[in-house]
């Protein structure tokens, strides 16, 4: 069993940082893997880790994110990791302690990568060489209560793909009196959002496009407002519905622009894949799912709207077999609440669960 689970987890949970300023947890994982005496490398321009054990000329990885979010706790903001990350590290670090000493047939990378909630991390250690070599790779991840219950556990996450834009609307204001002499930035916005209901994909393809953020007018309540600002999140569950969703939105926003006579301005930001499940992995999950716990504890697959970036691994080498875990812990009331609780005792499971699934793979000719 990986003892130190926990205390890691604890250390990790009580220092969240954002993306892109995970300073202290690199350090911190880079100390964990000195003690551990694994070779493993950091970089000077960017946060994360890169950790390898075992011979032979076959790699095979596993990533664990490394950032918290940054959000309002009863009241006040704060990093704070209620996505899971910190128990992600903590099973990965769990797993590798596991393996260190055994004789594996190929080489195990661990990629702890930075910045998983702005999209874009996964990019940045592809960057610094995380996928060389690389044929097969593996996530884990908990899950909440409405997917896996405690003793449950899924061989694969089949995320969503999402996009998200911001725009503007740009136009002249008016005298509350006299509307006709400039453009109401606010009919735009609800055109926008009744438009964006009318939006249709087929109905047996999970998909969702919403209005998210609206920014316009001032103090002055007699100042019609030519400007104002928006966001709109784009989801689906498939990278080619995802698409055509953008297309209708781009679509649709040049039909606005003409009939309300502004211009609006718009960019897609922090796209993020959906999954596209390997065999061999999935496989090795399911496997060591079954050996552990028995069929009864098997979900081969969640489906999930969410998304995460663990997926542009396989965007940027499509050949590679990959899959992402699922640990059922009893996780309320959600991810991403800010008050997000689960049962700690599934995480040396997950450790245990991940390097029996790491020990198939590293040991398959």
């Amino acid at each position: 069993m990986a003892t130190n689970v926990l205390t890691w987890f604890d250390h990790f949970h009580t220092h969240p940082e954002v993306s892109w300023k995970e300073v202290e947890t690199t350090k911190t994982i880079a100390t964990i893997l000195t003690s551990l005496g694994v070779s493993h490398e950091t970089f000077d321009d960017v946060t994360g880790v890169l950790a390898e054990i075992g011979d032979g000329e076959d790699v095979i990885a596993v990533r664990a994110d490394i950032d918290a979010l940054w959000q309002q706790v009863d009241g006040t903001f704060q990093a704070n990791h209620s996505c899971g990350h910190d128990a992600n590290m903590s099973m990965v670090l769990g797993a590798l302690d596991l393996l260190k000493d055994e004789p594996l047939q190929k080489r195990v990378r661990f990629i702890f990568q930075p910045a998983e909630e702005q999209g874009n991390g996964s990019l940045a250690m592809i960057e610094k060489g995380a996928l060389i070599d690389v044929t097969e790779l593996y996530g884990i991840h908990l899950r909440p209560i409405e997917e896996l219950a405690l003793g449950q556990f899924a061989a694969t996450i089949q995320h969503g793909a999402a996009i998200f834009l911001r725009g503007k609307v740009i136009g002249d204001d008016a005298h509350g009196a006299r509307p006709h002499q400039g453009q109401n930035a606010l009919d735009v916005m609800f055109t926008i959002h009744q438009q964006l209901k009318n939006i249709y994909l087929s109905p047996f393809e999970p998909h969702s496009v919403k209005l998210t953020g609206v920014q316009a007018g001032s103090d002055n309540v007699n100042i019609i407002p030519g400007n104002a600002t928006f966001s709109i999140d784009v989801r689906a569950q498939s990278n080619e519905e995802l698409l055509a969703l953008r297309d209708r939105v781009e679509t649709m926003l040049h039909q606005i622009e003409s009939l309300h006579g502004v211009t609006l301005e718009w960019e897609w930001q922090d796209f993020t894949p959906g999954a596209v499940v390997g065999k061999r992995s999935s496989r090795h999950a399911t496997d060591a799912i079954t050996s552990r716990y028995g069929k009864e504890a098997l979900v081969e697959r969640i489906v999930t709207s969410g998304s995460d970036d663990f997926h542009f691994y396989t965007v940027k080498k499509p050949e590679l077999d990959a899959t992402m875990i699922g640990i059922g812990a009893n996780l309320t009331p959600g991810l991403h609440h800010p008050h997000m609780t689960f049962d700690r005792s599934v995480l040396q499971e997950g450790a245990v669960l991940l390097a029996d699934t790491l020990r198939r793979a590293a040991t398959e000719k």
